[in-house]
């Protein structure tokens, strides 16, 4: 069974890859910034000086391989540059920058009065008499500490309740599969950072979104209308490609696709608090939710991490303002938002997980460089 899971999985990252390259331009030289320009208190050489070393593996070979970087300062592109075989087309698997928009997307859905933050999180599966999973709410899957059992790993081997849900036995209806995880804690005291969780909220919404039907291509339909409308076309995202399951639910907590200026442009919106091209897209006060603290942990929000001091943390306390926010994928996925440095940041690569403290230093240095 783990060989199967193992060689599943080989298959799903290979054809992201493949999806990655697909408009990937093959004559890209090495070294080339498509802008790179002199931001308020920050000089263009000074910018190269923590850029460079990223694409440079005999500079910092423990930083891994950075693919495309782009630099934002108060909504203009003051830097930005790809490794040859990539270019402004390409498209880049999100990996767990997929919870963030998906704790978006939940932003708008509230917004409209489809869900509610504090009523119990409306799954079929909790319903029956004495279930205690009933009590979960929207918040508590948003701010991840719902109790419910899962294993993160993206390792096959000893376990990995991703991996299972992604391309083993949940994979044919994901929601489901999260759903049907035991409570191991009361809900609403332990943080469990958890891709199921994502799953089941994007469960909930294409539910809501498209009448409770179980017909896989009504649920998406319904699904990708709502975003084209409210979300990728609003924002003007080009590039915007997210995967759904046999269910047709969306697959909201890694299997989304980008480009690196789209990613930049969600961290844009996160930045302006839900604006963007003159128009409030998400509603200001769900940033004050989804940027404050979780009472399980202080350094996660409402599916975006928060660069606070805890037992468990993505990014660099201490090393940056207390006020940076991110959203945050495998392998070394960023998008850094910096509201009091009018800053944002979109770093996609691969990185191994032993080196990501190397890349995370890398990454505060580049931050450093912009003046509050």
């Amino acid at each position: 069974m783990k060989i199967k899971l193992l060689c599943r999985w080989v298959g799903v990252v290979a054809a992201s890859a493949l999806l990655a390259s697909a408009s990937a331009s093959q004559d890209v030289p090495a070294n080339r910034y498509v802008a790179l320009r002199d931001s308020d208190g920050v000089s263009s050489l000074a910018l190269r000086e923590a850029i460079d070393p990223l694409f440079d593996a005999s500079a910092d070979p423990a930083t891994g391989e950075t693919r495309a970087l782009i630099v934002m300062r108060r909504g203009e592109i003051v830097a930005e540059r790809y490794a040859p075989g990539f270019d402004a087309h390409s498209r880049f698997q999100s990996w767990s920058i997929a919870k963030t928009v998906t704790g978006l997307i939940a932003g708008l859905m509230v917004s409209d009065g489809r869900l509610a933050l504090d009523d119990p999180a409306p799954v079929a599966a909790w319903r029956q008499p004495g279930d205690p999973r009933a009590a979960i709410t929207l918040r508590e899957l948003l701010q991840m500490r719902s109790g419910l059992q899962n294993v993160e790993s993206w390792e096959p081997a000893p376990h990995s309740d991703p991996l299972e849900m992604l391309v083993g036995e949940g994979a044919r209806d994901q929601a489901a599969f999260a759903a049907a995880k035991p409570l191991v804690h009361p809900h609403g005291g332990t943080f469990t950072y958890s891709s199921p969780t994502s799953m089941i909220l994007t469960g909930i919404m294409t539910d809501q979104l498209s009448g409770g039907s179980r017909d896989p291509a009504v649920r998406r339909a319904a699904m990708a209308r709502f975003l084209s409308a409210r979300f990728s076309g609003p924002l003007g995202l080009t590039g915007f490609a997210p995967e759904y399951d046999e269910s047709g639910t969306l697959q909201g907590a890694a299997m989304m696709h980008m480009t690196a200026r789209d990613y930049a442009a969600i961290g844009e919106l996160i930045r302006r608090r839900g604006q963007a091209h003159g128009h409030q897209i998400v509603s200001d006060r769900w940033f004050d939710f989804m940027t404050a603290p979780s009472p399980a942990n202080a350094a996660y929000g409402g599916h975006l991490w928060l660069n606070r001091a805890s037992d468990e943390t993505l990014l660099f306390p201490g090393r940056a303002s207390a006020r940076l926010l991110a959203a945050v994928g495998h392998r070394g996925q960023y998008v850094l938002i910096s509201p009091e440095q009018q800053l944002v940041i979109v770093r996609l690569g691969v990185t191994r997980d032993e080196d990501m403290d190397a890349l995370r230093e890398a990454m505060a240095r580049l931050v450093r460089r912009f003046p509050s």
